[in-house]
């Protein structure tokens, strides 16, 4: 197989293994992301800024403690979620797993291919009927570098991190400069009220189906631990300092987007390179993720050819008008997606205690019942709770199934000393 291919069917073989410096570059390019930034706008609106900076801490923190236990055993195995995902749901059971994280993918893909186009014909002042051709030049531009597959990732997320931390310095100094300093930014009051619940759970949703998905990466770790803190870095501090950047931007210009805070700051280069930057470091790696999950669901290893499609159904949705549903998608994803990475841990831990066998090594059934049922347990709590729904759903899905082991492995005891 060739190093291209990023072994969608396989685990990553120890030769292929990657430093802390290539896994630190290419998450943290996957988790500087606008949408995360309109997150955060909407909590720089709706609290205060010490209430706005507990609920950044508490949701990454969240998000980046999930993420990194998928990272570990990823790592561990050399698979990813969707491979992993036979062993908790079963080789046909994952299928289901398969088509919502494809479908997350998709629609994070659509949301970041419109707005690239919709906000190009605002800054440079094109005729509105350009939004679709632009749609469709870039929704097959962003997928090139994720259809060369792991190195074209990281080498362009090694120049454009850097890149995208000094525009977000650059912005961050002229704004305490704008307000009158930190104290002004301290006093300003909020215009709108949001449930803390709630606005946790957007904050973990903004990218808990990245976190869930950034085992194509993790499994490419050398070791454990650089896996665990190069996933904790990009999910807890990178994902968090893009919700802080949003709100930063939404309570004194009342934009939450750093590309229109940049130009109302004047500076319109600086803009336009970090609207570049920050999508396609994303937009590559959301559409790779699609692929994996492609992959998997149709039991082929032509990962190129899936991107590919992928870009296509991406593209078909922006023209379609994903743009004006980011907020319900993101509430959406923290209450079905943590469910399947918590399992899945639960799995690793509980059922295999940190030694699972490798896909080529054990039968798995079809369906994984249990898992199945643990699955629907946790999503239908997460769904139903009027607390945090992304840790409600963790915790749930992953006791019920911790409790199914414990039922499961007694009745076989029964039966065989019967």
């Amino acid at each position: 197989m060739s190093q291209t291919s990023d072994f969608p069917l396989s685990a990553v073989p120890n030769d292929q293994r990657k430093g802390l410096w290539s896994m630190m570059s290419v998450l943290l390019g996957f988790t500087f992301f606008t949408s995360t930034m309109w997150a955060g706008g909407t909590l720089g609106s709706a609290f205060t800024f010490y209430e706005m900076l507990g609920i950044i801490f508490v949701g990454n923190l969240l998000l980046g403690a999930y993420s990194a236990g998928l990272a570990y055993v990823a790592s561990k195995t050399g698979l990813n979620t969707v491979l992993l995902g036979r062993y908790s749901f079963g080789t046909y059971g994952s299928k289901l797993s398969d088509f919502i994280l494809g479908f997350t993918q998709i629609g994070w893909y659509a949301w970041g291919t419109a707005t690239i186009a919709l906000i190009l014909v605002k800054l440079l002042d094109l005729p509105e009927s350009w939004a679709v051709p632009l749609m469709v030049v870039f929704g097959f531009s962003f997928c090139i570098t994720a259809s060369i597959g792991y190195k074209a990732l990281e080498l362009l997320s090694k120049y454009s991190v850097p890149a995208m931390l000094f525009f977000i310095g650059l912005s961050f100094y002229k704004g305490l400069v704008d307000v009158g300093g930190l104290s002004q930014l301290v006093a300003i009051e909020p215009t709108e009220s949001m449930p803390v619940a709630a606005a946790i759970t957007m904050v973990f949703g903004t990218f808990v189906s990245g976190g869930t998905q950034a085992t194509n990466w993790s499994r490419f770790a050398s070791s454990g631990k650089i896996a665990v803190f190069t996933t904790l870095a990009a999910f807890f501090i990178g994902n968090g300092l893009m919700v802080f950047v949003g709100a930063f931007g939404a309570s004194i210009y009342q934009q939450a987007d750093i590309v229109d805070v940049l130009v109302s700051q004047g500076f319109m280069l600086a803009a336009v390179l970090m609207l570049f930057t920050n999508i396609w470091t994303t937009q590559d790696n959301t559409i790779y993720n699609f692929a994996a999950a492609g992959c998997n669901l149709l039991r082929t290893d032509k990962r190129r050819l899936v991107t590919w499609v992928g870009a296509g159904l991406g593209t078909v949705m922006a023209i379609a008008g994903m743009y004006n549903m980011l907020i319900p998608f993101l509430i959406l994803l923290g209450t079905f997606i943590p469910p399947i990475g918590a399992i899945i841990m639960t799995e690793y831990f509980v059922r295999y205690r940190g030694s699972m066998p490798s896909l080529d090594q054990v039968e798995l059934p079809k369906y994984n019942k249990i898992g199945i049922v643990a699955y629907v347990i946790g999503s239908a709590c997460a769904y139903m709770s009027p607390w945090v729904a992304p840790l409600v759903g963790i915790v749930v899905s992953s006791l019920t199934y911790s409790y199914l082991l414990f039922v499961a492995s007694a009745k076989s005891e029964r039966l065989e000393a019967a």
